[in-house]
């Protein structure tokens, strides 16, 4: 996969997981996509202030991501 369309398929899994993080009061920004592998993102709303947010970013983000791009090792969130 290109930058290009690694990029767009992390956007992709981000709006899948965008309406359970909105529907709990959260939202989720991608910030930066390093070495084609690492996938930088922001936590936003009450999924800042969430005890579960850890959680939220493994269970959730970080398997979506994974889903559509495979070769990402790691999913950051950046407050």
């Amino acid at each position: 996969m290109t930058t290009d369309e690694i990029k767009n398929a992390v956007e992709k899994a981000l709006e899948e997981i965008r309406p359970f993080l909105i529907s709990d009061g959260g939202d989720i920004s991608l910030i930066a996509i390093e070495d084609d592998k690492h996938v930088k993102v922001r936590l936003e709303g009450a999924c800042t202030s969430c005890t579960l947010n850890f959680s939220t970013l493994k269970a959730g983000v970080e398997t979506t991501i994974k889903k559509y791009v495979p070769q990402i090792e790691t999913v950051e969130n950046i407050a």
